[in-house]
């Protein structure tokens, strides 16, 4: 099969997205694919038109990738893709009307908002929000991923620090109570069938799971299982599912949840490109679950392949 890889893009997570991409391609060549990496420029509209592929492997993370941008590029060519359609991708992007859309269907959801940073950030607004939310909170940009942009503030200063950060990757930025607990993710794949990972605990030897404790050697360690009551493992396992189905998503998704000190299931955020590098999560947990990451890989794109022939039929003749 002649196979795409997008790989790269122009988004905070390109260097990520990189090494993602480089991992896909060195499966899908061992499985005996035709592949081509490709880091989207202006130029690859007509790449992926001429280029006779059969399917394309989506490796980009954040903006113009996992937003529904490249999705939808990709559904007006007639090109099967892996991963999530157009809406789905675009709502778990979009934090704040993903979360307004898991709340809704039941699932716990820390209490949040979003605000529109334009310029600076008035004393009366920091204080209203540390008297919301207390303290610690967390500050973040609606619509960016691997914690770039996020702060979790101790203090009235760091909350305005905080927001003028977020600012800086979106005008929206999100304000939400902050959740103490055990921090885990949940792998979902639907190639179609609908399977949960296992949970996997993330422990990090910095202060906060962020973007140099994911992605330094050493620096971050996964636990699989969990070390959480088997009730927990039942509700994060289902809470991950529901957060997945309810958004739409398909093919694969990590779901980042806080268990707290009762057990309970706080669903943070659903990614439908979540990592594939070679310390990311998602390949941790399929592998514990027995699915090597080439099989993995493989999947996705008969998954992304049959997907588009239900949906337009075989050619004719």
């Amino acid at each position: 099969m002649k196979v795409a890889v997008l790989r790269g893009g122009r988004s905070a997570e390109r260097e990520v997205s990189l090494r993602s991409g480089a991992q896909v391609e060195k499966a899908l060549v061992a499985r005996g694919h035709q592949v081509t990496g490709i880091d989207p420029d202006l130029t690859t509209w007509d790449v992926l038109r001429d280029g006779g592929f059969d399917c394309v492997f989506n490796a980009l993370h954040g903006r113009l990738g996992e937003d529904g941008t490249v999705q939808g590029m990709l559904e007006l060519l007639g090109l099967p893709y892996t991963g999530s359609g157009v809406l789905a991708s675009a709502l778990c992007m979009d934090k704040a009307r993903a979360n307004s859309m898991m709340a809704a269907a039941g699932l716990r959801i820390p209490m949040f908002e979003e605000m529109e940073i334009k310029e600076g950030v008035a004393a009366d607004v920091v204080e209203k929000l540390v008297a919301t939310y207390g303290l610690p909170v967390v500050i973040k940009p609606v619509r960016e991923g691997s914690t770039i942009g996020l702060t979790i503030a101790q203090n009235a200063d760091e909350v305005a620090s905080g927001l003028v950060l977020a600012a800086r990757y979106d005008r929206r930025v999100m304000i939400q109570k902050f959740a103490a607990g055990t921090e885990i993710t949940v792998g979902v794949l639907a190639t179609p069938e609908l399977l949960v990972l296992p949970t996997l605990e993330i422990v990090s030897d910095n202060p906060v799971y962020d973007y140099d404790a994911k992605y330094t050697a050493g620096k971050s360690h996964h636990i699989i299982p969990a070390r959480i009551s088997e009730r927990a493992q039942a509700d994060a396992s289902e809470a991950a599912k529901r957060a997945f189905v309810e958004l739409g998503c398909a093919g694969m998704g990590r779901v980042d949840i806080i268990v707290d000190e009762h057990s309970n299931p706080w669903v943070l955020e659903v990614n439908t490109v979540p990592g594939l590098t070679d310390l990311s999560l998602l390949p941790d947990a399929a592998k514990a679950a027995g699915i090597a990451f080439d099989e993995l890989c493989q999947r996705l794109v008969d998954h992304a392949v049959g997907r588009s022939e239900r949906r337009v039929g075989p050619p004719p003749g």
